[in-house]
């Protein structure tokens, strides 16, 4: 098994064919590829973009009988998770450039309904200092679909969290605390604000300024092929519908519109952009500093990486960028967030990304 898989990986990585380009895969990447893909149950698939010095190729994969099989996918759709924090950060960043919104107003100020506290800033939201949970202590994980566990989850709800039952773990501002309903309150509150949908902010402020025609919240709206997600066991499995806190994690798209993204982080002139990647908070203990929704590292002296994963029931995806050298990886799968080995993807990421120098 192991001898007939290593040589059809062979095979298949030695080169990969992008429009007129070659794109040769290292004996290094080749390694690492192998190493941390030898685990996924049958049927996961993988698409990966490679930039280089601003120029990108891709390489996919589907597993099949225990070996990898080439898979021209960089068109295929994936959720990605909660990489959309990033894009729910750049919605607010263009309506902070136009004067819209300001990072450090209290969120009270922009929503119409009381707030039980009245502290939490737009900022905070954005860089998960809120002091709010992971989740809303109204969203009831024990007696929800377990394949869409968020899709009955309104905005009533949210609502109702807000005035009634936010309770705070941290004093707003003092300590990182990842928060997925404050990405989702962050969403919520730039539809309250300008009274757009979710899925219209995304496309007046990215999708239609950088070309980007495959990426939406709305699996209605797909016209491409979407790649069925995998639960944990390596069944195909439902969906997630986020609903109300779409903002967290309700994108689906594809490597080749997440790669239009990424060169528009290259451009310096995109100051919209470079504001979400401008540092708003350091957690030493993480050797991480974060910004709006964007992690911020610095694998050694000379660069730094801006990065962002994500996860949802059948889905594993990770997005990693290097401004100043123009580099970067993405890779979308249909690997469960639950799945044990999932987090071989993040590693692989950061693998794959050291052999971009």
């Amino acid at each position: 098994m192991k001898i007939k898989l290593l040589l059809a990986f062979t095979l298949l990585l030695t080169t990969l064919v992008y429009g007129q380009a070659e794109h040769a895969i290292s004996e290094t990447q080749r390694s690492i590829l192998l190493e941390k893909t030898k685990d996924f149950p049958e049927n996961t698939e993988f698409s990966i973009a490679f930039i280089k010095n601003g120029e990108v190729t891709y390489y996919g994969a589907k597993r099949t009988d225990d070996t990898l099989a080439y898979s021209d996918n960089s068109d295929h759709l994936f959720e990605i998770g909660s990489i959309t924090k990033v894009f729910t950060s750049t919605l607010l960043a263009e309506l902070v450039s136009e004067n819209e919104l300001e990072l450090n107003t209290p969120i009270q100020v922009y929503f119409d309904f009381p707030i039980s506290n009245k502290e939490i800033t737009v900022l905070q939201l954005a860089n998960h200092t809120s002091g709010l949970p992971r989740l809303p202590s109204n969203l009831y994980l024990d007696m929800v679909d377990q394949s869409n566990p968020y899709k009955e989850y309104s905005k009533r709800d949210l609502e109702t969290y807000l005035t009634e039952e936010l309770v705070l773990d941290n004093e707003p501002g003092t300590n990182y605390e990842y928060s997925n309903v404050g990405a989702g309150i962050l969403g919520y509150l730039l539809e309250v604000h300008t009274g757009l949908t979710y899925e219209e902010l995304l496309k007046k402020y990215v999708l239609s300024k950088y070309d980007m025609t495959n990426t939406t919240t709305s699996i209605d709206a797909i016209n491409s092929d979407l790649v069925e997600g995998l639960d944990s066991e390596g069944n195909t499995t439902s969906n997630w519908n986020l609903n109300a806190l779409v903002g967290a994690g309700g994108i689906i798209s594809n490597v080749k519109d997440l790669s239009k993204f990424a060169f528009q982080q290259f451009d310096a002139e995109n100051k919209g952009l470079e504001l979400t990647r401008k540092s708003t908070f350091e957690i030493p203990e993480y050797r991480m500093e974060v910004g709006l929704a964007w992690n911020i590292i610095k694998p050694d002296a000379e660069h730094t990486w801006y990065m962002h994963n994500g996860g949802t029931g059948g889905y594993s995806s990770i997005m990693a960028l290097d401004t100043e050298s123009k580099n970067g990886v993405i890779i979308l799968s249909n690997v469960s967030s639950f799945n044990m080995n999932a987090r071989n993807i993040d590693q692989l990421c950061l693998g794959l990304m050291q052999t971009q120098y």
